[in-house]
């Protein structure tokens, strides 16, 4: 009797262990691009969750942010082909090399970025911003930059997205 249920747990133990190294081995190095709800609504985010942002200085698919810029919003790099999940298309996803060797994912064309004051799931504090030279928003899942704030001062303080007034008038 001991040494069946021994055998069990260790069958068990086992086809857990082939199950996980199987699944492991479809993503290995591959960062994983999924669709989220975010503050502006559904975007791409990575697999924390985060926000995953374009920026508008960026030259087709090559990535202009290094140095100080690529602190604040660090590029998403993989070591492997990036992985579609959960809304996100595969036909979209690629990558470009950066200066450094490294693989950053692209999203229809569009290097992606995360914002570093972005520390929870959802935020999206860069929303609109317009540092080092160009506007950062967050992406949908057709690829295309969210956008519901504006940036008037041209010094990437954001400022509400005009909102649509409605008068009620009593009815007569």
């Amino acid at each position: 009797m001991r040494f069946t249920i021994l055998l069990t747990v260790a069958t068990l133990a086992l086809t857990a262990s082939v199950l996980t190294a199987a699944a492991l081995a479809t993503t290995h190095g591959g960062a994983v691009i999924k669709v989220g709800q975010s503050e502006v609504g559904r975007v791409l985010v990575d697999s924390h969750r985060k926000t995953l942002y374009m920026w508008a200085h960026d030259k087709g698919s090559r990535s202009t942010c290094y140095g100080t810029c690529a602190s604040y919003w660090p590029p998403v790099t993989t070591t492997g082909k990036p992985v579609a999940r959960s809304g996100a298309k595969s036909a979209l996803l690629g990558t470009t090399r950066r200066s450094d060797g490294r693989k950053q994912v692209t999203y229809h064309g569009h290097p992606l970025y995360r914002f570093s004051l972005d520390k929870r799931p959802g935020q999206a504090n860069g929303e609109g911003l317009t540092d080092f030279g160009g506007r950062w928003d967050p992406v949908n899942a057709a690829g295309k930059a969210v956008r519901t704030a504006t940036d008037d001062t041209g010094y990437g303080y954001k400022t509400p997205a005009p909102v649509k007034a409605v008068v009620l008038t009593p009815a007569g």
